[in-house]
């Protein structure tokens, strides 16, 4: 079961990278991280953000969950911000909506962020919890 750690450098996705944050496991405790990872930048280019799409995936569909995905500027537990959060039983595919919460560009919709991770607000039953990202 991954949990929060920065002892090692986190994996980077560039794009067209498919990272797993949880990857058919067990439901962890409520506010547990999953795996994170580094959204590279490129130097010499204005920073536009990044277009991150997100899946959940239930081996057996939960009663009831919240899970959300998060993204921080520095690999710091405390930094990580809510940007998108999904409720859906059934599992689904998201993508970074148009929002002016600071973490996601309002022009583009895309992650404005350094880091980001999936993490499991509450949840009840199910099994074979994945959390997938597309960058």
């Amino acid at each position: 079961m991954p949990i929060y750690q920065n002892s090692t450098p986190p994996y980077a996705l560039s794009s067209g990278d498919v990272g797993f944050s949880f990857n058919n496991e067990a439901f962890p405790a409520a506010n547990t991280a999953g795996s994170q990872f580094a959204l590279p930048s490129y130097t010499g280019i204005s920073d536009g953000g990044t277009a991150v799409r997100w899946q959940t995936i239930f081996g057996t569909a939960p009663s009831a969950v919240n899970i959300v995905l998060q993204g921080a500027m520095n690999d710091v537990d405390a930094e990580y911000q809510t940007i998108d959060t999904t409720t859906a039983v059934a599992g689904e595919g998201r993508s970074i909506p148009n929002n002016a919460s600071g973490t996601t560009s309002p022009a583009t919709g895309t992650v404005q962020a350094r880091f980001i991770r999936a993490k499991v607000v509450s949840s009840t039953g199910g099994s074979g919890l994945t959390v997938k990202f597309l960058v």
